[in-house]
């Protein structure tokens, strides 16, 4: 039976959001008060963005965790972090991770990385649904239609 990639399209979308986070971070570096929410840092939003940072590698850790065990097992995972979204590791690095780095380094610049990494996810994430989907079958359909796409929110979709 084929095997699944545990890595998806995440190279892809890589391939193309790290030189853009890298610019930002970089950029922010060199012309801090340009890019800064708050000229001078906040003691607020450094504390923020470690918390936020905190919940988004607490979420991207259980993610990961769930999805070996369910490569291992050849399953269709849709308990913890997917039964909130389809997508939980992408969307911990676009919703928690480089907002966190962004208040943490006090910079809205860095921010646009998140809106880059979802327009990115969002061209190359349909090549893995179709893996999915041959893989998985009509369970994957009825995941897909129950689970929203990204945005981890605790309420169900409607079929």
């Amino acid at each position: 039976m084929k095997k699944l990639n545990f890595f998806g399209v995440g190279p892809k979308i890589a391939i193309v959001l790290l030189p853009w986070l890298s610019a930002s971070i970089t950029l922010s570096c060199i012309k801090h008060d340009a890019f800064a929410y708050v000229a001078g840092g906040s003691k607020v939003l450094h504390i923020a963005g470690m918390v936020i940072m905190l919940a988004g590698i607490i979420f991207y850790g259980s993610t990961v965790r769930l999805l070996l065990s369910g490569l291992k097992e050849t399953r269709l995972v849709t308990t913890g972090a997917f039964s909130l979204c389809q997508n939980p590791l992408y969307s911990s690095i676009v919703l928690f991770i480089i907002p966190a780095l962004s208040l943490i380094l006090n910079s809205w610049l860095i921010l646009t990385s998140s809106v880059a990494g979802y327009i990115i996810f969002k061209i190359f994430i349909k090549n893995e649904y179709r893996e999915l989907e041959e893989f998985f079958g009509d369970s994957y359909k009825e995941y897909k239609k129950r689970t929203p796409e990204f945005f981890p929110i605790p309420f169900k979709k409607r079929p």
